[in-house]
């Protein structure tokens, strides 16, 4: 099976879990916006799309990634891997993307309170990103004080996700005091 097909699936399987499985375990509901008109994620960004069926693909195989997380003084170096080829492409085509995002500022899960933080401070933070043979290898710091727990608990926020797939992603997470 292609890895396109593959992550198409991951990302239905996904989207069937949090409209489905989501109301059931009594996940928070996501509505049609404002008035019934649908809300406008993505609506302005064509690589939205994309980017999501990929993160999408990666929680749903959240169990083959394997993370490691090193608290620097100034942020965190990270590195994310799997042993399966296609899960290893999705690790680097979404670190990749959220690489690009951060340097574009183009916010993403802004109803997640650290992550519209993290991204109302991305001109203070610097992102460094190389990939492995399994995965990437990821360093982003600062040398603002106050945006350095940012950093630190995005990263424990991915590594959540990570462990927890789905479940994880339906939270929304505080931003460190």
């Amino acid at each position: 099976m292609s890895t396109t097909r593959r992550i198409f699936l991951a990302a239905l399987s996904g989207l069937l879990s949090s409209h489905i499985a989501g109301p059931l375990l009594g996940a928070p509901q996501r509505g049609r916006g404002r008035r019934g008109r649908g809300g406008g994620r993505g609506q302005n960004d064509p690589q939205f799309q994309r980017d999501r069926t990929v993160f999408q693909y990666l929680l749903a195989y959240h169990k083959q990634i394997r993370r490691e997380v090193k608290k620097l003084p100034n942020g965190v170096e990270t590195v994310t891997e799997s042993d399966v080829p296609e899960i290893v492409a999705a690790i680097q085509e979404h670190v990749a993307a959220m690489h690009r995002r951060v340097k574009n500022k183009q916010p993403i899960r802004q109803r997640d309170p650290l992550f519209a933080a993290l991204f109302r401070n991305v001109q203070w933070t610097s992102m460094t990103v190389k990939n492995t043979p399994k995965g990437v290898h990821v360093v982003v710091t600062s040398e603002k004080k106050a945006v350095v727990p940012l950093i630190q608990a995005h990263a424990q926020v991915v590594s959540a996700f990570v462990k927890l797939g789905f479940v994880e992603a339906r939270k929304n997470h505080a931003v460190p005091k």
